[in-house]
């Protein structure tokens, strides 16, 4: 068995004086699809932030416990949120490519690294895009405006942006839930081709899709982890009846 990517343990989260998240464990295997799933306001997209410390930017947010990424903990003074942010990317609900073309985008995180020599930006532009599957619908059109596309081939495009710096881990809050059924399932394809490289840990309200692609769920409620099991088992035969209750459409 391999050791977890990441790990959180006890994990709390506070905004303010209202506890959001309660004494998390939860662990990430290498090469994974893991659904976090459950009714709005559960804390799973809250908990997912946590993972790379995007929380942080909430005034009045506190974290107690550890999130530990490679054995380090990432809420460790000595953490670099930049160096984190480029390990552990991050796809969000709405597709939000940078106002500028194609290419721009996804050579963003590198030129910002430092990353000059065009031979080179070149091969990572065309092999992230190739990656996120969507490299044949836009390599005539690298240098057009990314807002141009479609909101299929927007969020795709933010997967190859995140792609180009080479992250270990891929967050996704609900990518999908503001695209068409076709444009869904060229990302699940896409997702499941990613897996072979990267551990993807996304926040679905999807069930079908959390059953479809995942390898592990996590099933939240009222900022608790309920069951975290192999998705087959937590769809087909989970240990509580409030999973039970969720997964078969009773409430939620």
């Amino acid at each position: 068995m391999s050791e977890p990517i990441i790990s959180a343990n006890n994990l709390d989260l506070f905004y303010g004086d209202f506890q959001a998240l309660h004494n998390i464990h939860l662990d990430f295997n290498p090469n994974q699809i893991s659904a976090l799933i459950g009714p709005s306001g559960c804390g799973k997209s809250t908990f997912l932030r946590c993972l790379n410390r995007m929380n942080d930017m909430i005034d009045g947010v506190t974290i107690t416990g550890t999130v530990k990424f490679h054995e380090q903990n990432i809420y460790s003074p000595q953490t670099n949120l930049v160096d984190l942010r480029k390990e552990i990317g991050m796809v969000f609900q709405q597709p939000n490519p940078f106002p500028f073309s194609v290419y721009d985008n996804i050579t963003y995180g590198l030129r910002i690294a430092g990353v000059k020599d065009k031979q080179k930006l070149d091969e990572i532009v065309e092999r992230s895009l190739k990656q996120a599957a969507v490299w044949d619908e836009v390599k005539d059109h690298l240098y057009d405006n990314a807002l141009s596309f479609s909101g299929g081939q927007q969020q795709r495009i933010c997967i190859a942006r995140v792609l180009a710096v080479s992250p270990s881990v891929i967050l996704m809050d609900e990518p999908t839930s503001a695209l068409d059924p076709i444009s869904s399932a060229n990302i699940e394809n896409t997702l499941l081709e990613l897996k072979k490289n990267y551990t993807i840990i996304i926040v679905t309200h999807n069930l079908q899709q959390a059953s479809r692609i995942s390898d592990k769920t996590a099933f939240f409620m009222e900022g608790r982890i309920i069951e975290y099991d192999d998705t087959t088992k937590m769809f087909v035969n989970p240990d509580e009846k409030q999973t039970e209750d969720y997964v078969s459409g009773r409430f939620g």
